[in-house]
């Protein structure tokens, strides 16, 4: 298509989480209807979907309005930080996205929200001194770092969908030596965009307790939340409204974990989620429905071909 030309974005990523010889212990195997194998479900299928639906349109010789663009990375389940600004970039350049990860499971929901993810590391730096001879003169980064946790842990509110947990923690040189340095690695999720603001804001805003203290606060939010904005609900209608063309009862839910829809979704419309049906992601149980397979991509033939409003 010409570069001026509207586009849509076809969403996906080529990497796993298992290790190189995972197969040997948990090979591919295809029985009562279920296909089981490392990366089946996150995300070989939903590639394969991708495929079978562009090859069933040119086959057809059905030309979409829209024209698709293929993305598919290779470091998302790392966080996607060497390929994310590239996916921002194609984001502002596209009509909309379509998402080809896994669907919720194990009923096959559309991912309409997905938390925002981020990572922080607070170091705290002390004084060391003998934990015998002169403790009165050393300051424990240990200690602040104790008093530092409560109000990180404060800042959880399970209702809303906010969560900061303290997932790693380590500090000092020896048992004798009052610690001179402490250090705390921190996830955070969040549901909005104001709440990673507001949770940012107040672990930037951690102060130390005494004087002799210092911290260091780095890390941010690295993927934003997608949310249920206007564009992005009507993208989830359009799917819903096609779904029953196809006799398919879709329905929506929101992810935990964030995904490349993340990024795109302050950009431009997104749907997540239009991959593969099945569970077990990340584990060893991990399965994909055939026969669900051959309905989600139909489904994805018939986006692809759909032109999106022009307001």
């Amino acid at each position: 298509a010409p570069a001026d030309h509207p586009r849509q974005l076809l969403l996906g990523h080529s990497d796993t989480v298992w290790d190189v010889g995972t197969l040997q212990t948990m090979p591919c195997v295809i029985e009562d209807g279920k296909m089981r194998g490392p990366g089946v479900y996150d995300m070989k299928a939903g590639l394969a979907q991708m495929i079978f639906a562009l090859r069933a349109l040119r086959d057809l010789r059905l030309t979409p309005a829209v024209a698709p663009l293929v993305f598919v990375n290779s470091d998302e389940e790392i966080g996607s930080f060497e390929s994310g600004s590239h996916i921002a970039r194609l984001a502002r350049q596209v009509a909309r996205v379509l998402v080809l990860e896994p669907s919720l499971e194990p009923g096959g929901k559309l991912k309409t929200a997905r938390k925002g993810v981020g990572d922080f590391v607070i170091t705290v730096h002390g004084r060391a001194a003998h934990a015998g001879l002169e403790p009165e003169k050393g300051i424990s980064a240990i200690l602040e770092m104790a008093r530092l946790i409560p109000q990180l842990d404060a800042m959880n509110d399970w209702e809303r969908g906010v969560s900061v947990n303290v997932g790693l923690l380590s500090g000092g040189v020896r048992s004798n030596v009052i610690a001179p340095i402490s250090q705390a690695t921190v996830d955070v999720r969040i549901p909005t965009q104001a709440d990673a603001e507001r949770v940012t804001a107040k672990i930037r805003g951690l102060c130390p307790s005494r004087a002799g203290i210092s911290l260091d606060i780095e890390g941010g939010i690295n993927r934003m939340p997608l949310e249920r904005t206007p564009r992005n609900r009507q993208l989830w209608h359009l799917a819903r409204d096609l779904g029953r063309l196809l006799g398919l009862q879709l329905e929506q839910g929101a992810a935990g974990g964030g995904s490349d829809g993340n990024i795109t979704s302050p950009y431009t419309a997104t749907l997540d989620g239009l991959g593969a049906v099945g569970d077990g992601a990340h584990a060893t149980h991990e399965f994909v429905y055939l026969d669900k397979m051959v309905e989600r991509a139909a489904l994805l033939a018939l986006l692809i071909l759909t032109e999106p409003p022009t307001n």
